[in-house]
This record gives C-alpha cells, sequence and structure tokens, in this order.
C-alpha cells in the first residue's frame, strides 16, 4: 500500500495523473505480455490486476525502465494463470522462426516445428521463461534482468545455458525422428518388395 504525507489534493491529483500517463502508455504491451500466455478470456482481469498492482506500488515505480518493471510485476501476476500447452505453441512459432531455422518444403518445417516443441518441454520452467523473454518479448540483457529480478550477468548466464540444454534436447529428439523415419521406410519398402514376390 503507498503512503503520502502532506501535500493533500495536489499530491493525489499528480498520482493519478502519473498513473493515468503510464497507463495510456504501456497498457497495450502490458496486454500483449499477458495475451501471449493465458487464455484469451483471463487477459481483462489479469492486466486490470497487473495495473491495480502498479497503482498500490507507484512509489516503487522506476522513473525509467516502466516496461520492464510491469513485465516482472505481469509475471508474477500470471503466476497461477499459465495454461503451459498455450505457451508452449507460441514459443515454438517463435523459435522455429529464428533465422538459424532452415527448412525446405513444408513437411520439413513441419518436422522442425514439431522437434523445437519436444524439445522445449525437457527444459525447466526457469528456462523456458528465460528464452521467453528474449526470442519472444524481444528484451534486451538488461531489461530481461529486471523481469527476472537478477543481475544482468546472472541472466547471461541463465541464458547461455538454457540455449545449450535446448540444443542438447534437440539432438535426441532429431535423432528419434530419424530414426522413425528410417525404420518406417524399410518397413514399407519391405511391404513393396515382398508384395512384388507374391
Amino acid at each position: 500500500m503507498r503512503h503520502k504525507q502532506g501535500g493533500g489534493d495536489v499530491d493525489i491529483a499528480e498520482d493519478e495523473q502519473r498513473f493515468t500517463d503510464l497507463y495510456r502508455e504501456h497498457y497495450s504491451a502490458v496486454d500483449a505480455f499477458v495475451r501471449r500466455r493465458v487464455r484469451a478470456d483471463q487477459v481483462t482481469d489479469l492486466v486490470a490486476e497487473t495495473f491495480l498492482v502498479a497503482w498500490r506500488r507507484l512509489d516503487e515505480l522506476p522513473r525509467s525502465a516502466v516496461l520492464p518493471w510491469l513485465y516482472g510485476v505481469a509475471k508474477y501476476t500470471l503466476a497461477n494463470a499459465y495454461r503451459s500447452e498455450e505457451r508452449r505453441l507460441r514459443l515454438v512459432e517463435s523459435l522455429a522462426s529464428q533465422p538459424q531455422a532452415v527448412v525446405g518444403d513444408h513437411s520439413e518445417e513441419v518436422v522442425h516445428r514439431a522437434s523445437v516443441a519436444a524439445a522445449f518441454d525437457e527444459l525447466s520452467d526457469a528456462d523456458q521463461e528465460v528464452l521467453r523473454l528474449t526470442l519472444w518479448e524481444d528484451l534486451t540483457a538488461s531489461q530481461a534482468a529486471k523481469v527476472m529480478r537478477c543481475s544482468v550477468a546472472t541472466f547471461q548466464v541463465r541464458l547461455h545455458r538454457a540455449r545449450k540444454r535446448l540444443r542438447g534436447a534437440l539432438v535426441p529428439v532429431s535423432a528419434d525422428r530419424g530414426h522413425a523415419q528410417f525404420t518406417g521406410s524399410r518397413q514399407t519398402n519391405g511391404r513393396k518388395r515382398g508384395g512384388g514376390d507374391a
């Protein structure tokens, strides 16, 4: 809760104007942040809760880097509202569109997305959130560190480890898919050869 001493109506008016400006400037970004993480019917209430916290903690609001601070508030407001399947699928779209992903025909793209989805599922919640903030929200290390409430150096270490673990998870997934495709091909060819002998 906020506690103001002195100033009376002047302080209240200034606070209300500051909050109004904050709301108008950052509502769309916070709305998008929340919308990508929960069902559409949950967005309005969760965004409202985020700004309610911002109003109550207006004295703690930084004069700069306001949006990362709001993202941090939204992140904890969302803690019990995540729907893992929805956020996983949206992140897969982001990861699959990264430059390093070279895809050919449509079937290869589908396989690639499925492989990334499976690999992402292998990661811890902490690794998933680190990747979301950088690949999905497109935050800098400094901004993402504010959201995670850690130092920039700590965040960079976490990001490096999360990327390494994602790459590591992709290898066995790709190998499993390749083995399945190879086995299926052999079985198909075997049936064809058997059919020819009959």
